[in-house]
């Protein structure tokens, strides 16, 4: 633990409090700052000018990063018994309906992502309080509740993550790995932040987006230009 310590406090003097940084910049400085023993997930962190109580001012919504998340997702399909191959061919890595609810019901949870069809989420509304908490449940608004399975099911395993502000009105989501090379990080964080900018709530007066930052698993964070973020360019 005190390797660790002394590891991130010596990234930490590195990082400029001072100053945002340029997503180009910040980008490089992320991966050279990355000191674990791991491929490390570097997050986007983004803080909106909004009020999270009122509804008209959530912001909520989809997007698929070009160059996915770096991350196996193992994704649970939800669908009548007749449909389990098609799910299972289009990469779900669970397929079902009694079988995965009494599952799920008895603690099992080894997975990532949810989708179902849209006939079975009357079979499905009972785990709500056990999949809602940890944003496992399907949902329309999150596009895993379709008619269409195979390809939700396929989308997400490209890469589609949900945007989804907390209470505290901030965003909070996986752009990539650090082995990624910089420009690749920097797309996909252009496209969430280009979907964030997409969904800003017409309740919303002057500035959006408040502050951003990014980082690594273990790594201190970098504060980011949020015009660098709103213009859509990675400049440096």
């Amino acid at each position: 633990m005190a390797k660790s310590g002394k590891k991130y406090t010596q990234a930490r003097e590195r990082v400029d409090r001072t100053r945002l940084y340029p997503l180009s910049e910040a980008v490089e400085a992320v991966k050279e700052l990355a000191f674990a023993g791991f491929d490390e997930t570097v997050e986007l962190v983004v803080n909106l000018a909004i009020d999270p109580r009122k509804s008209d001012q959530m912001v909520r919504g989809t997007v698929s990063l070009p160059h996915g998340t770096g991350k196996k997702i193992r994704v649970a399909a939800f669908c009548p018994a007749d449909r389990v191959s098609e799910a299972l061919e289009a990469g779900a890595d669970y397929a079902g309906l009694e079988d995965l609810v009494e599952k799920i019901k008895g603690g099992w949870l080894e997975f990532d992502s949810a989708v179902a069809e849209k006939s079975v989420m009357r079979e499905i509304s009972s785990l709500g309080k056990v999949l809602g908490p940890r944003g496992l449940m399907p949902s329309p608004k999150a596009g895993t509740v379709t008619e269409d399975l195979a390809r939700a099911v396929r989308e997400l395993k490209a890469g589609k993550i949900e945007i989804k502000t907390n209470k505290f009105g901030v965003i909070q989501v996986a752009v990539g790995k650090v082995s990624f090379a910089a420009e690749q990080l920097a797309e996909n964080i252009l496209c969430v932040a280009g979907e964030i900018v997409r969904l800003r709530p017409a309740a919303v007066k002057g500035k959006y987006l408040k502050k951003a930052f990014i980082s690594a698993s273990m790594s201190p964070s970098l504060p980011l230009e949020t015009a660098t973020l709103s213009s859509g360019v990675a400049a440096g």
